[in-house]
């Protein structure tokens, strides 16, 4: 039996999705227990596959692995992996086992190999901010330890600490357990991206957030950027397949107009003005303009990153946001008439 991951990273291509995770009523609260809504979750799954994304990625940030118990994510990942092999047993799915040390991430993913699930998305541990040689041996350790298990590599320059060091990235490519980088912490297609992609070439795709991809797209083209990640997604992702099935067709005067209106529906959105600022307030923001959305129910946050203390103006900001979004949607629909939304 192959010990190497069922996907590589010239597999990756589309949209890898970025949901939360559904919370019970009551999760909020600082002696609530069993705060996953399963079925919220089982339908999430479903809706989304439904909808045509091509990976779905959990337990990041705003999936709040932070947040989660143990009990409570293993009930996650159970739920998860027994959804997602009733629907497509090959779709990928990476769920995130970021912890603060080696040894506690080793046995998650060992535990999702145990379940089948393809891979994890996987930041560092950030307690102490990591230089890179040490970088270099958590991935290779990590790697060596569960070999079977594909690793999406989650790089957030606010939740870890800094950036991942170009010397970083020679290492990563001679890891066959790495298929992709979740390009992220308010970087754009600019100068670090350019010389990072140097080194990673066509091994895995630099996954630039989906309001970037056109541009990333022009420049490198399919085989080198040929995944975006997307939480918006989160919200309806008619939009951004949309502008998937635009580049993949080559119709390139409507993937110009699908990321202008899509970064028209992002500016009042605190993210895009201020990251640093928004890093803050992560994880409610990205509940409250889903929840605004209304295309998934996810709940409340769990403590201590809960709505209540996040300032009157962001979540003004956020709501604006969305508006704009499901205007969007709903332009989209009436221009190219697809809305690849179909409620499950």
């Amino acid at each position: 039996m192959s010990k190497l991951p069922k996907v590589t990273g010239r597999d990756m291509r589309g949209v890898m999705a970025y949901p939360p995770t559904p919370a019970l009523p009551g999760a909020e609260r600082v002696d609530a227990t069993d705060t996953v809504d399963l079925a919220e979750t089982e339908r999430m799954i479903r809706a989304l596959i439904a909808d045509g994304v091509d990976a779905i990625a959990l337990n990041g940030t705003l999936g709040e692995c932070a947040t989660l118990t143990l009990d409570e994510w293993k009930s996650f990942a159970g739920c998860v992996a027994e959804t997602v092999k009733s629907v497509d047993p090959d779709f990928p799915v990476f769920i995130g086992t970021t912890t603060l040390n080696t040894r506690d991430t080793v046995s998650r993913m060992r535990f999702l190999a145990d379940l089948g699930i393809t891979g994890t998305l996987l930041g560092r541990p950030m307690w102490g901010d990591m230089v890179g040689p040490v970088m270099e041996r958590f991935y290779r350790d990590v790697a060596e330890a569960v070999p079977e298990q594909a690793i999406v590599v989650y790089d957030n320059t606010a939740a870890f600490g800094g950036i991942i060091p170009r010397s970083v990235y020679k290492t990563l490519v001679e890891l066959p357990q790495v298929v992709a980088v979740k390009y992220a912490g308010g970087a754009s297609v600019g100068f670090r991206y350019h010389n990072d992609m140097a080194h990673t070439g066509t091994s895995f795709p630099l996954m630039p957030i989906e309001t970037d991809w056109l541009p990333a797209w022009e420049m490198y083209g399919e085989e080198l950027v040929g995944m975006a990640w997307s939480s918006t997604t989160a919200c309806g992702p008619a939009p951004v397949l949309a502008l998937r099935d635009a580049l993949r067709e080559g119709r390139i005067d409507d993937a110009r107009w699908l990321t202008e209106r899509l970064r028209w529906a992002h500016e009042p959105f605190l993210v895009g003005q201020d990251f640093m600022e928004f890093a803050k307030y992560n994880i409610p923001l990205e509940k409250i303009r889903v929840n605004e959305a209304g295309y998934i129910n996810v709940g409340k946050c769990r403590p201590p990153y809960t709505e209540d203390l996040v300032p009157a103006k962001h979540v003004q900001d956020t709501k604006d946001h969305i508006a704009r979004y499901q205007q969007v949607i709903k332009e989209v629909a009436d221009r190219l008439g697809r809305t690849h939304t179909e409620r499950v």
